[in-house]
Formats: structure tokens, C-alpha cells, sequence
């Protein structure tokens, strides 16, 4: 880590995530290297894609080292922890979620930040596949219990689906001008109205396990 991480991370990012960053540096020293990584925010964190695999019959490993409420700039100040110190061979990364619904997201920021996250990627880990994963559609017309319907409004401003489609038509320009390869994974999570099914989602934008299912079966030949 450098010094500018360090200073990033103490200064910028809250006690939790720094002690789940700490952990995961201690782990990076016992994990066997070359193996799958997945990275991001908190809808990559919450994948539970090494249970899903194995209620499959599947043994093999996984790593996740997403942090919930991790943005882009974030991530950029965590990379040893969330990527190179696992020396991964395949890389599947979901970031910028929360650079959307941020109130002050513009589409060319996430872009910058995405490319710095990947030119990085590319530079050290010159052999490693790497997948950008396409960002989950979202329902706003879910009001999760204990919000108010003004909250739950709240959180569609700017992570609605038109600025993820947006979103995800550039990331996916992005990752094969870098040589990455972008996934669509998002088959049949979607209503008739291109929301995110209602029995999927805890409040319209994080998934319920049933919904990483679906997504694990669209990445699956990747994997």
C-alpha cells in the first residue's frame, strides 16, 4: 500500500471498511495464489457464489474481496487489498454502483475511474482474464420496511435503470478497448417493465440469493 492509500483510507474511508480491508490483506498472505477473485462494492460482496457452487456439487476456489459501500475512487485506494495481492488468474469485477446513485454521478467520472481501475488491472496482471460484469438492473417501486416512501424514492434519483443502461453501454466500450471482457448477466432478472423482479431484491437494489443463482447460471462458463 502506499502512502497516498493509506492516507486515502484513513481519512476517507469509515472504521468497518478499513477493518474489513485489514482482513483481507492478512488473508491475501494465506491464499493460494492464481485462483478466481471476485471484486467490487457491496453487490459483489454479497455474491455467495462459493455456497451457490457448492450446493451445485462444485468444489472449487473462489475469493470475494468486495466492501460494501465501496465506490470507484475507493477501490482505486484498495487495490492491493481487493485485487493484487492475490495474484489472481480470472477476475470478475462489479464497481460503480454506488458512483450512480451518488447525487452528484456524471457518467464521464465513472468512466475515468473505471478505466484507472482497469489500466491498472491490465498493467500488473498482464496475463489475467478479466470480466466486468454488467450492473444489476434496479425497482423503484419498492419501499424496503423501516422506509419512508420519501427514502425509498430517494435512492432512485440517480441509480435508475436508464443511467445503468447508459452505464453499462460504456463499460462494456470500455472492457474491449482494454481487452477485458464485459458479461451481460442480467437474463431473467427483469419484469416485463425491465425492473428488477420484485422477488429478487431486498429494496430494489441489493439481491436476495435467488437472484444470484440466475446471475451465477449467466457467468458460469466464464468461471
Amino acid at each position: 500500500m502506499t502512502d497516498a492509500d493509506r492516507r486515502y483510507q484513513e481519512q476517507n474511508i469509515d472504521g468497518e471498511q478499513r477493518r474489513k480491508l485489514d482482513s483481507y490483506r492478512l488473508l491475501n498472505e494465506y491464499a493460494r495464489k492464481g485462483q478466481i477473485l471476485f471484486t467490487g462494492s457491496s453487490l459483489m460482496e454479497q455474491f455467495p457464489v462459493q455456497e451457490l457452487l457448492w450446493a451445485n456439487g462444485e468444489d472449487r476456489i473462489i475469493y470475494n474481496r468486495g466492501v460494501s459501500g465501496f465506490t470507484t475512487t475507493d477501490m482505486l485506494h484498495a487495490m492491493e487489498e481487493m485485487v493484487f495481492g492475490l495474484l489472481p488468474s480470472r477476475i470478475f469485477i462489479n464497481i460503480g454502483t454506488n458512483d450512480i446513485g451518488s447525487p452528484d454521478y456524471r457518467l464521464e467520472n465513472l468512466e475515468v475511474n473505471c478505466r484507472r481501475i482497469l489500466e491498472q488491472i491490465r498493467g500488473r496482471l498482464s496475463q489475467t482474464e478479466v470480466f466486468v460484469m454488467a450492473y444489476y438492473p434496479v425497482n423503484e417501486t419498492i419501499i424496503a420496511m423501516g422506509m419512508t416512501p420519501e427514502e425509498a424514492t430517494g435512492q432512485f434519483v440517480t441509480r435508475n435503470n436508464r443511467n445503468i443502461r447508459l452505464a453499462n453501454q460504456m463499460m462494456e466500450q470500455l472492457a474491449g478497448e482494454l481487452g477485458c471482457r464485459f458479461i451481460d448477466v442480467n437474463e431473467g432478472l427483469t419484469d416485463d417493465q425491465g425492473r428488477l423482479r420484485k422477488e429478487f431484491t431486498v429494496e430494489g437494489i441489493h439481491l436476495y440469493p435467488n437472484a444470484y443463482r440466475i446471475v451465477l447460471e449467466n457467468l458460469r462458463k466464464y468461471l
